[in-house]
């Protein structure tokens, strides 16, 4: 399946986000959409999935309109946005969200196949999804991607806030996603994980696209560091992320540096107040021998 958008224009009352944006998934493929904080990256996705109505321009899947279709008919169409944040319903049993995502009479199957994708949820079935940890819930909101079949799945940054391993567990399912014939759109904060699974990579900045096409290509340019915040030194870094903090190792070379350093300073402190106590000597003194008038 084949998904594209054209000329979108788009924003929330009077702010424009997006300024004639174009960008096409073709079947097969994950597209990274990737961006400084601000880009516009979740409001493409909002449009892309109908959450929210372009200004201007056109949405199209296998050559069909959808320019203005809700979110329920793109979704019946085979587009599967998830959110940012843990899409699950909280208050709700791990079974109970995943018979949520099968189609009426397909609940079951849906079930099946989301544990299969995830066996960790099959141990949690009857626990309350809102009190698993970060990491499951995220694994129950992603499930939905293939429970339903969905060839087109949307992805805004499902890795934030995870722990490493949980991160790789992810993007190995990404991998399975395709391998079942879905195609990715993937918004995501670990630049070079994107780009390492990526087929198509877009920039976006200001709400504009200020690059189009293959990762190797984007390394080549100095984009990543003017808008990904990404150098050659931390290509593991996510978006915007400070540097990671030193290892123990690094930090005990770097004390007893910081040490001499101090007291180096302090040596030269007290030689400055030695010299101006020498140099104030002979004014004391001869002071002390001129006799009162």
């Amino acid at each position: 399946m084949r998904f594209e958008l054209s000329g979108i224009t788009a924003g929330y009352g009077d702010t424009v986000v997006l300024r004639d944006v174009d960008l096409v998934v073709p079947g097969g493929t994950i597209v990274a959409l990737l961006g400084p904080n601000g880009a516009g990256k979740t409001t493409l996705l909002r449009v892309a999935s109908g959450l929210l109505r372009p200004r201007k321009g056109e949405i199209a899947v296998d050559g069909e309109d959808f320019t203005g279709a809700h979110a329920e008919v793109l979704a019946k169409a085979g587009i599967c946005h998830v959110t940012e944040g843990r899409s699950v319903f909280p208050g709700m049993t791990v079974r109970e969200n995943l018979r949520m995502f099968g189609a009426k009479g397909q609940e079951s199957e849906a079930q099946e196949r989301a544990v299969s994708a995830f066996p960790k949820l099959g141990q949690r079935l009857s626990q309350v999804a809102g009190t698993m940890s970060g990491g499951e819930q995220q694994m129950l909101a992603l499930s939905r991607a293939y429970a339903q079949r969905a060839p087109i799945v949307m992805l805004d940054e499902v890795s934030m806030g995870l722990a490493p391993i949980v991160v790789d567990e992810i993007f190995e399912f990404f991998h399975r996603l395709v391998a079942e014939g879905s195609s990715l759109l993937l918004v995501e904060q670990y630049v070079a994980k994107a780009l390492d699974i990526a087929t198509n990579v877009y920039v976006l900045a200001r709400g504009r696209v200020v690059f189009r096409g293959e990762p190797a290509e984007l390394a080549g340019t100095d984009l990543m560091e003017r808008y990904l915040g990404t150098e050659t030194g931390h290509q593991g870094a996510a978006v915007g992320e400070e540097p990671a903090a030193p290892t123990p190792a690094v930090a005990a070379k770097r004390v007893p540096a910081k040490r001499a350093a101090a007291r180096q300073t302090s040596a030269k402190k007290a030689t400055s107040r030695k010299a101006a106590a020498k140099k104030a000597a002979p004014k004391r003194a001869a002071a002390k021998r001129t006799p009162a008038r």
